[in-house]
């Protein structure tokens, strides 16, 4: 870490590209906490997705990518996340421990499938069905109502 700037190591194209090809069945996607690495959701939008995207703080994103400042400790409080949530899939990358039971609550109150990669070594902070994908990462799913990731 180099001051309030998390340095990530480097993410291959064959790790994003996987985590798409496997959210790629969803029509609507929402990525929470987008960061400056935007690669999953451009692919979804390019592949002719519906995506949001949330972060805490106003963000560039792709074209074909929608955008709302949101926080998601915020969102898992209230009893309504909000529109940017109602997706069939809310999704999130790199998410550190203490923010997976409140996306995990996110998708609940959408009725959402609800996805999630770690920081690397960090196990997932609720019950999730991991699926190692190709490039080596692996995303851990915590709700799938019809089977769209853990059953394609």
């Amino acid at each position: 870490m180099t001051g309030a700037t998390i340095s990530y190591p480097p993410v291959s194209d064959a790790r994003r590209a996987a985590i798409a090809r496997k959210l790629g069945g969803f029509a609507r996607l929402c990525e929470v906490g987008i960061g400056r690495r935007s690669e999953v959701a451009a692919a979804l939008a390019t592949a002719g997705r519906d995506v949001t995207a949330t972060d805490v703080v106003a963000r560039d994103v792709p074209a074909g990518v929608g955008f709302v400042r949101d926080d998601l400790v915020a969102a898992a409080a209230r009893e309504d996340p909000g529109d940017a949530y109602r997706a069939d899939c809310v999704y999130a990358l790199n998410v550190p421990p203490e923010l997976h039971r409140p996306l995990a609550t996110v998708a609940r109150r959408v009725d959402a499938a609800c996805c999630f990669t770690t920081l690397g070594s960090d196990p997932p902070a609720v019950d999730a069905t991991p699926l190692a994908l190709d490039g080596g990462d692996t995303l851990y799913v915590v709700r799938d109502p019809g089977g769209a990731v853990v059953d394609r």
